[in-house]
Order: structure tokens, then C-alpha cells, then sequence
């Protein structure tokens, strides 16, 4: 069920909305995204004539209350992005927030405290999901960073509403990306992991293998699939206990007909440093006192045919060190990629904290078809797991 099921008139909305935004010193907001992808949702509800009643965390206050975590902070900005002046409750349950409620007129908004001043939030706890619960006559979750916790605003809350709860807008759309990856997306099918360990990405690989034909490795994990295959990788990042690991994927992949496509050049650098002496060599004859950091020249060349080729692309992971100008070349270069294959009509979807982080800092967020907002969330569902908040949904 999608928010689009329901006629809100007259009826409170209970939302489950991603508030947990960057302050600054001055307690500013310094990253309007999560407010902003919540804002169709709430103006759907407005538009129909009810109201609606937000709840978010922010932080990590442990279970207790932090006035530097306060949602209070964001009100104002909320009811710009919003164009409607929020109201503010300092609590989350309890006789204020009851009163609040009722006064709670259509077309008006009413945000709750920070859900996680109550250790009883993470903890999934069912009496204050209840509670929780009593704001609302239909629940609807747009919080797709939480909906792989199974935390009592998130999931257990849920249960109250049969036949009356719904995935709002932005969730709804996550569900939709991540289904066109990994079931309905039109082949040929490339997924290009980066970061820095194949350990952290193994599940993924394995369980997104039988998905798709081509497989781009970039980033740090090069080089544990270089030195398993007997190169030498000088000082760059490695795991070496995991080499039997890397084996055993291109194994896997060469059995289900799937191209795997490795760096064969990167730039070397001399330290980890912006201002380093760099050479490009050999992605498997690194030089002792080297390290790999980013993709070299005949490597992005390759790449680039595989991807604008592809008619599906996942993109999680940056190729190289792109913090530092002097090796952000190659995951600038495979984000131009990436958006001339999307321009040409393959759909795109980046996710997980770095190549969300990138494609926001060089200027790709408009140039693909869908970016995502949750970073655990999303790489849960890549590896194939039901996700405890979408479930709640479904559930009936």
C-alpha cells in the first residue's frame, strides 16, 4: 500500500519521516536532503485536508534526552522547506504531546520530539509503540535510512494499523530503485562496487551475482583481487586474509557468466597525501613504497565501455580516493560515465555514504535516475535481506 491508496481528509497522519540531518555549531541545518525528498508526502496529506503528525530521530542521545539532539533545532527550517509554520511538542508521548494532538487541526503539521530521548525507541519496545501509535488514524513510513531497524516507531508501531498503513512517497520510490536493480531492470545489468574492503562488501557481491552481467570492482578492494591473483600491490590498502575470498568470487562470477572488470592500470602515490609524487603504474606490479589510489587512465577507458553499454547500473563506491583532488579523477570520471549512460536512457541508482557523498560533492545528483537516501538500509536490501520496517508494511 502507497500513500496514494488513502484519502487523508479529516484523518491525522502518523509519519515516520528521516529528520536525522547535520547541525552545525549554531545548530543550523547544513543539509536540507531528507527534509526535502519528505516534503511530497506531506503536502499529499495536507492537500487531501488531514494533518500530520511527524516523528524522527536525531543522533544518538543513548535513550536520553540531549537538548544539543533536540528537533527543535529544525523546526524553522522544516516549515520553510515545507512552505506551512510546524508546530513543536517537547516530548514524544504523554499528556503534552496529547494535547497537542487534539488541537491538531487539517492542514496543519505537528512535529514530535526526538524519538530517541526514550531508549525504549531502539529498543523496539511495544508499550511505547502503543503509545506512540495512539497519535494516529493512519501511519505512514517515508523513513527509508531506519526501515532496516526494527525500532518501535519504525516497525513495532505498525502492527496498530491494520488495513490503514502505507510506504509514503520517498519509500515507496526506494522500493522501486532497488527492484529495478535487482529484478526488473533491463539487461545488460552493471553493478560497480568501490570502497575500501571486499569484507564489507562480500554478501553483496554474492547475492547480486545472479542479478547481473557485468561486475566493475574499484577503489581499495582492487587490490586484495590483484594480490590474490599473485600481483604485487606495493603499500596499498589490502586485506590479505581475505584473497581465498576474492578467488572465490571471480570463481562464482565466471561460473554464472558474469564479466568482471578490474583495474589494469591506477595512479600510485609515494604517501597518503594530496600533495604525494604520483606515477602511473601497473595495477599488479605496484613498486614497494607505492599505494594505489585511484583508477588510472587505460583503466577508465575500460570501464567506460562496460558502462555505457549497460541499461541498468548500480553504482555503490567510490573507485578512488576522491576526498583528496588529486585522486577524485577516476570517480569523477566514472560519474560522467554513469550519467551519459543514464541520458542515453539506462536507469542509475547510487547508494551507500561515499558515492551518495560523491555524486552530491561533483554534481551528478540530477544526472542519474535515483540516489538513496538510507546508506545501511539500502545495502541491506542488496544483500538480499527483508528489511524489518518494509515488512511491517506488507504485513497487511
Amino acid at each position: 500500500m502507497t500513500i496514494d491508496d488513502f484519502n487523508f481528509e479529516d484523518k491525522k497522519a502518523l509519519i515516520r519521516v528521516d529528520f536525522n540531518v547535520p547541525l552545525n555549531d549554531a545548530f543550523e541545518v547544513t543539509d536540507t536532503n531528507r527534509i526535502e525528498a519528505a516534503k511530497p508526502t506531506i503536502i499529499k496529506i495536507l492537500e487531501d485536508g488531514g494533518s500530520a503528525i511527524l516523528m524522527s530521530h536525531l543522533g544518538r542521545p543513548k535513550g536520553k534526552a540531549n537538548p544539543d539532539m533536540s528537533l527543535s533545532h529544525i523546526v524553522d527550517t522544516v516549515s520553510e522547506i515545507i512552505g506551512v509554520q510546524v508546530k513543536f511538542v517537547p516530548e514524544c508521548v504523554g499528556p503534552q504531546v496529547a494535547e497537542a494532538v487534539e488541537q491538531l487541526q487539517s492542514g496543519e503539521i505537528l512535529l514530535l520530539e526526538n524519538l530517541r530521548f526514550h531508549a525504549e525507541e531502539e529498543a523496539g519496545d511495544a508499550a511505547f509503540a502503543q503509545q506512540l501509535a495512539q497519535w494516529g488514524d493512519i501511519y505512514v513510513n517515508d523513513a527509508f535510512g531506519t526501515a532496516h531497524r526494527p525500532h518501535a516507531s519504525t516497525t513495532i508501531v505498525a502492527s496498530h494499523f491494520p488495513g490503514r498503513k502505507c510506504f509514503g512517497y520517498l519509500l515507496a520510490r526506494e522500493i522501486d530503485a532497488i527492484q529495478t536493480v535487482m529484478e526488473t531492470g533491463e539487461k545488460p545489468v552493471t553493478a560497480i562496487l568501490g570502497g575500501a574492503k571486499v569484507s564489507s562488501k562480500i554478501t553483496i557481491i554474492e547475492n547480486i551475482l545472479d542479478k547481473i552481467d557485468h561486475l566493475i570492482i574499484g577503489g581499495g578492494m582492487t587490490y586484495t583481487f590483484v594480490k590474490a591473483q599473485g600481483g604485487t600491490v606495493g603499500d596499498s590498502i589490502c586485506e590479505p586474509d581475505k584473497t581465498d575470498l576474492a578467488l572465490s568470487i571471480l570463481e562464482q562470477a565466471r561460473a554464472k557468466g558474469v564479466q568482471v572488470h578490474l583495474p589494469t592500470d591506477v595512479v600510485a602515490a609515494d604517501a597518503f597525501d594530496n600533495e604525494a609524487q604520483t606515477r602511473i603504474m601497473p595495477a599488479n606490479a605496484i613498486e614497494d613504497g607505492w599505494q594505489g589510489l585511484d583508477a588510472g587512465p587505460q583503466t577508465l577507458e575500460a570501464f567506460k565501455a562496460v558502462i555505457l553499454q549497460s541499461r541498468t547500473i548500480l553504482w555503490n563506491g567510490p573507485v578512488g580516493v576522491f576526498e583528496m583532488p588529486s585522486f577524485a579523477k577516476g570517480t569523477i570520471a566514472v560519474g560522467n560515465c554513469v550519467a551519459e549512460a543514464t541520458s542515453l536512457g539506462a536507469f542509475s541508482l547510487v547508494g551507500g555514504g561515499d558515492s551518495v557523498a560523491a555524486v552530491k560533492q561533483f554534481g551528478f545528483e540530477d544526472k542519474v535516475s535515483y540516489v538513496s537516501t538510507g546508506g545501511g538500509a539500502m545495502l541491506e536490501s542488496l544483500e538480499g535481506r527483508t528489511l524489518p520496517g518494509i515488512a511491517a508494511i506488507q504485513e497487511g
